[in-house]
């Protein structure tokens, strides 16, 4: 078992697949995500499973965090909201420029979850950071989507 922390630091739209392929599978509680619009700043803690240790069998999770800067606004779709014992499981990080603004980097950040929901994140600009904050364990199953895309072990 690997004991290397991942952390990624997302400064424009470039950035993001590495992030989003770090936490494809990753498992949240509701509330365990938070927007504070004091300080415009998104929170999420996440069980991700460890797809670059390239573990065989079951594999690893790793609890880690997600912080999202710059945040204007966020609006959920499809999830849970009132229920923060609620899990969900992360599909993919994406970004959606903002076209009227072309010379800004504003747009909205998109994280899109298992079983159709997603958030959309508007942000002024891509200023976010991914790090893991445990050491891992040993997952109870490789995430499959063969059968089930909501299948996340």
């Amino acid at each position: 078992m690997s004991t290397t922390r991942l952390r990624l630091i997302g400064q424009d739209e470039g950035d993001l697949p590495p992030v989003s392929a770090a936490l494809q599978d990753a498992i949240a509680r509701m509330g365990d995500m938070k927007f504070d619009a004091k300080t415009r700043a998104f929170t999420a803690v996440f069980s991700r499973y460890r797809w670059e240790a390239g573990e065989k069998g079951k594999g690893e999770r790793i609890r880690s965090g997600l912080q999202i800067g710059s945040v204007l606004s966020v609006k959920a779709q499809r999830l849970k909201r009132g229920a923060p014992d609620a899990f969900v499981s992360l599909l993919s990080v994406t970004f959606e420029p903002d076209t009227s603004t072309p010379e800004t980097p504003s747009g909205a950040i998109l994280l899109t979850f298992a079983g159709g929901g997603a958030m959309r994140l508007e942000v002024e600009c891509v200023d976010l950071v991914l790090a893991d904050l445990s050491d891992p364990w040993k997952a109870a199953a490789r995430p499959d989507h063969a059968g089930d895309e909501g299948n996340a072990g």
